[in-house]
């Protein structure tokens, strides 16, 4: 999944996102909303972790915008305003849920999965691609009615690709999908991600388009 980070104090910013990359989510940083903004308009993007105190404007301001704008897409409030009168005003801006500074890592990520998870299963059906189906709801994948262990880049890999059944998507597209902007990739991480998933679903799940990127194939 691709996340936003958008907090103003750098160094923590970046521990966040390092943390969700360590499990296997994309993840951007910008650390005001002239960034956010431009950030959003180039990239889809599947949470936001939303830091309130802005240098160049406020967050519960920002996110009443979003929505207005149309943007449905989850947003964790991380600030260090702890009032009860402050939580009320974030959820009623249209915050999916609020995490009090400091708070644990850990939590953060079972939050934003646990938020990531209840839009799946409301909004995703599954994905059949012949023998192999993709559940997004449950983050699994069947060969022939068995699951398939996969990690969870070879899943964000599979989940990616079999989104738009047909597109080819390129492999630094893929890279940033399972990455995020700046982060130092291997230059063939990509390569051995489609190996792996090739060598546990076969080989024509994952369909090389020469010179463009790869695509979701039949089994």
């Amino acid at each position: 999944m691709r996340l936003l980070v958008i907090e103003d104090e750098a160094g923590l910013g970046e521990t966040i996102c390092a943390y969700l990359r360590s499990a296997s989510h994309a993840a951007d940083h910008v650390t005001d909303l002239a960034s956010a903004r431009a950030s959003l308009a180039a990239t889809h993007y599947d949470l936001l972790l939303l830091d309130l105190g802005l240098p160049d404007g406020d967050g519960v301001t920002f996110l009443r915008e979003l929505r207005r704008g149309g943007n449905t897409a989850p947003v964790l409030i991380a600030t260090a305003r702890d009032r009860i009168s402050e939580r009320i005003e974030g959820l009623k801006a249209g915050a999916d849920d609020y995490l009090v500074k400091p708070f644990d890592l850990d939590e953060m990520v079972a939050r934003i999965e646990a938020n990531l998870n209840r839009l799946t299963i409301a909004a995703t059906p599954v994905r059949a691609f012949g023998a192999v189906v993709v559940d997004p709801a449950t983050k699994s994948v069947t060969l022939d009615g068995r699951v398939v262990d996969l990690t969870r880049r070879e899943w964000g890999l599979v989940d990616r690709l079999s989104s738009r059944p047909g597109m080819t998507f390129s492999k630094s597209d893929l890279e940033d999908t399972l990455y995020g902007y700046g982060y130092e990739v291997e230059s063939n991480a990509i390569e051995a991600h489609v190996s792996r998933v090739r060598a546990k679903l076969g080989k024509p799940a994952v369909v090389t388009v020469r010179g463009i990127g790869y695509k979701m194939g039949r089994v």
